[in-house]
């Protein structure tokens, strides 16, 4: 016998890489390209130092007042996170006791095999069909524990209608239903308006992506009083302070100015819809993206070698050695500037290499 037999042995998540030298043109991990609203700013350089001696405000309330306000729900509709991956293991550690497996995609965030393992939730894996959209009927009619969909899906960037959605809520009432909508101030339906009709979603968002704040960890979500209210009695059995002071601050200054956030979720959409064309031409396929980035694949060109070949010149983008995609790279959609540079060294490297 040893020590060891007595330890949760899981297959961690692998995050994208985050490398450490100057000059790198940054397109592999979703981040946003701009900086957050400037009332961030401002809400940061009015925090007192001094004050960082006392614990935060257990319930949140700042940020949670603000979120309510925005989204027109009760506060007690609200909870909120050190990022949505905290808010998502809470919710599976809350929600996803049946014993029966809980039903997500093959290809989507690999984040929630992580937790199911780690948690000892029995799960199963639902093929994408081959253009990588999620069909409502594969979750219509078996016996689960749960069910968990990206909505647009990472890393395919593929969004279902609302009403595609509302379908699998509808089928399994009996369990809980989280819709992660971490990219759906892209170009998506949020499932925010089916809250009065199905007490069973949980709808989880972030402030990672159309907020731009990654580095400040602030994720929450939406559900119907007493879902929420289990959410809250897992938090408060596991952390009674998750969120810092300067995480309330800042994010509540964030959810005030709706103008900025509309607007660099709007240059991010003109640049996905530009680089889009411009990967077409490039001989690149892919589906109509509804996120902050592009899931493409060239029609002669391995995926491998090509993101080794925009590494080399400083090009970092996302590829995934996994089954039915493997032959896919992931381009976080940045600056123009940005994405101008990306183009002119992909254009560059695939005319040497075909022609």
């Amino acid at each position: 016998m040893s020590w060891e037999d007595g330890v949760r042995k899981v297959v961690p998540y692998v995050p994208g890489e985050q490398p450490k030298r100057a000059g790198i043109i940054k397109l592999n991990t979703n981040e946003n390209p701009y900086p957050p609203a400037p009332g961030v700013k401002k809400a940061l350089e009015g925090l007192c130092y001094e004050r960082m001696r006392l614990y935060p405000d257990p319930e949140s309330g700042e940020l949670v007042e603000a979120l309510a306000a925005y989204y027109g729900l009760s506060e007690k509709q609200v909870f909120v996170g050190v990022g949505s991956d905290d808010v998502l293991a809470l919710a599976f550690l809350t929600f996803f006791n049946k014993e029966k497996p809980i039903l997500f995609p093959d290809i989507t965030y690999s984040f929630y095999d992580v937790w199911a393992d780690l948690f000892r939730i029995p799960f199963q894996r639902i093929p994408l069909d081959e253009t990588f959209r999620i069909l409502p009927e594969d979750y219509i009619g078996r016996e689960c524990g749960g069910i968990v969909i990206a909505n647009p899906n990472a890393p395919t960037g593929v969004a279902l209608p609302l009403s595609e959605v509302e379908k699998i809520i509808s089928a399994n009432r009996d369990v809980v239903v989280i819709v992660d909508e971490a990219y759906v101030d892209f170009g998506a339906e949020s499932a925010l308006p089916l809250l009065e009709r199905y007490e069973n979603l949980l709808v989880v968002q972030t402030f990672s992506k159309s907020r731009a704040m990654a580095g400040m960890r602030i994720g929450f979500a939406f559900g119907n009083e007493k879902l929420i209210g289990y959410l809250l009695d897992g938090r408060f059995s596991f952390n009674s302070y998750p969120m810092n002071r300067p995480a309330l601050a800042a994010g509540a200054a964030a959810v005030r100015d709706d103008a900025y956030f509309r607007e660099i979720c709007d240059k991010i959409i003109r640049t996905r819809e530009r680089v889009k064309q411009e990967l077409g031409r490039l001989g690149f396929t892919f589906a109509d993206s509804r996120t902050n980035f592009v899931f493409a694949a060239h029609e002669k060109m391995p995926a491998k070698e090509i993101f080794e070949a925009l590494k080399e010149k400083g090009v970092y983008v996302r590829y995934f050695a996994k089954p039915r995609i493997e032959n896919y790279l992931r381009i976080t959609i940045g600056t123009d500037e940005e994405m101008d540079q990306m183009l002119f060294v992909l254009r560059e490297y695939l005319e040497k290499s075909i022609y």
